[in-house]
């Protein structure tokens, strides 16, 4: 009895020990200027992953990896459930009245659900394949939505973002590395 008393004095001391470390860690990524959203992917440099994956009911056909090639296109992962992909939205459509070529995994979504989010905010996708298992997102790393994946012409990924695009993402890294493998 004596043994968990006493440890339960230093309890709170170790928990607050270990808040301070996750926060400064946190803090010194803020202070090198970093993005929390910088996360190093194993799939960058790499072949896209092989899939097909078919449409969503009343949309399209889907599309398989097969069609990645030939041409500089993104890969957007969202679902219409996800609230930053609401936000990311109109830059995507932007990109797309811009002839960027944006295919689309929509994330274990109900076709209904899907289509009204694409009744209300525009369609940009060239295609939209439906993960409705999710497995076509695992091979491809993605673990929050919405993710984002720049393809070269060779089919190899070159960037991948990580959250809802905004208009600063768009000027400052995907517009300039769009039009630098477009060379």
């Amino acid at each position: 009895m004596k043994f968990n008393l006493r440890w339960s004095y230093f309890l709170p001391a170790i928990l607050l020990l270990t808040l301070a470390l996750i926060f400064s860690v946190y803090l010194e990524k803020i202070k090198s200027g970093k993005s929390i959203r910088d996360v190093p992917s194993a799939m960058i440099g790499k072949s896209v992953p092989s899939f097909k994956l078919p449409g969503i009911e009343g949309i399209g056909e889907g599309f398989s990896s097969k069609v990645l090639k030939g041409k500089t296109t993104l890969v957007n992962i969202w679902a219409s459930w996800c609230q930053p992909c609401h936000l990311e939205h109109k830059y995507l459509m932007k990109l797309a009245k811009q002839g960027v070529w944006i295919y689309s995994i929509n994330y274990k979504d109900t076709p209904q659900a899907a289509r009204l989010f694409l009744t209300k905010l525009g369609n940009p996708y060239k295609s939209i394949g439906a993960d409705l298992t999710g497995r076509v997102t695992i091979d491809w790393g993605v673990y929050g939505y919405p993710e984002t994946f720049i393809i070269d012409k060779n089919g190899y990924i070159r960037y991948r973002h990580i959250g809802p695009i905004m208009n600063d993402d768009l000027t400052q890294k995907i517009i300039p590395m769009i039009k630098s493998l477009n060379k």
